[in-house]
């Protein structure tokens, strides 16, 4: 069976980038296509992240794109359920879901729910939703990953809107105490949630000393630049350890990336999209450089 991005040295840098820069573009092309099919939904997101989940994907995560319970495979977790129109389109890019399904996205019948659950969703580990979840599964995950003896890594996906809730820092403390270094959080610091923007519902700052006092290797990139979370996402696997600290990355996207009419839309949560601004959607992709 093909095995993705499996334990290895790293290819040429900018032969990486690239090929994670075009998965990138592809993805944002799945989230538009999805998204048109529903006629709203969390594209803005979506569009934000799609760097950072083509870089799991594309460059990080040892996968089997054939047999997503193979045991030895690295756990990717998404905490926040909403941004599943995202996975889906890194799950087609890594070959895990047909790309010809993506058009059923929310429909009756459809594997493909609006909000992530894993027991619709071949590749989806965990069904996300309420908000502080997913670092609390992705910690006894990586405990028991570590009790099998297995080298598997545990990713998970986190919103800046997590880092309200008290279960995430409870994780965050308990991830350090038991020292998984074999665990990674990846944060999406889009600075907006769904009551307003970020630092007015729930001030987050300074989120790097607070991760670093939690006892975590941390860093903070621009979270739609691909050399940079490339560099982020090596140094977090090169300190990896099965007794080592957790990582996390926290990253700076802007939402409706690659999109300029989605980019400066003021109601960017859930986005409700005319059906006529679907295609210019796509031409402004399609014209751009992300």
């Amino acid at each position: 069976m093909t095995v993705l991005h499996e334990r290895r040295p790293p290819a040429d840098p900018a032969t990486r980038a690239a090929a994670v820069r075009a998965a990138a573009r592809r993805m944002r092309l799945h989230v538009l296509n999805m998204g048109e099919v529903q006629g709203q939904g969390y594209v803005g997101q979506a569009l934000g992240v799609a760097d950072m989940l083509a870089v799991a994907y594309v460059d990080q995560l040892r996968l089997r794109p054939d047999d997503e319970h193979w045991p030895e495979r690295d756990r990717f977790l998404l905490s926040t359920g909403h941004y599943a129109i995202a996975l889906y389109a890194a799950l087609a890019e890594a070959g895990i879901i047909p790309v010809e399904e993506l058009e059923t996205y929310g429909s009756d019948g459809s594997r493909l729910p609006m909000s992530g659950m894993a027991s619709y969703t071949p590749g989806m580990e965990i069904s996300g939703g309420s908000l502080g979840h997913g670092l609390t599964v992705a910690v006894g995950m990586a405990l028991g990953l570590r009790h099998q003896g297995s080298d598997a890594r545990v990713f998970t996906f986190l919103s800046d809107g997590e880092l309200d809730e008290g279960s995430t820092w409870e994780s965050a403390m308990g991830a350090a105490h038991h020292r998984l270094g074999h665990l990674t959080a990846m944060v999406d610091m889009n600075a907006l949630q769904a009551d307003g923007k970020t630092d007015t519902v729930m001030r987050i700052e300074p989120a790097e000393e607070k991760w670093a006092a939690a006892g975590w290797f941390t860093q903070r990139v621009d979270g739609n630049d691909v050399e940079a979370l490339l560099a982020a996402f090596d140094a977090a696997a090169e300190q990896a350890a099965p007794t080592g600290r957790p990582s996390v990355v926290l990253c700076d996207t802007r939402i409706g990336r690659g999109v300029p009419l989605l980019e400066t839309r003021e109601k960017a949560h859930f986005m409700r999209i005319d059906p006529d601004e679907w295609e210019l959607c796509r031409r402004q992709l399609a014209e751009g450089d992300s």
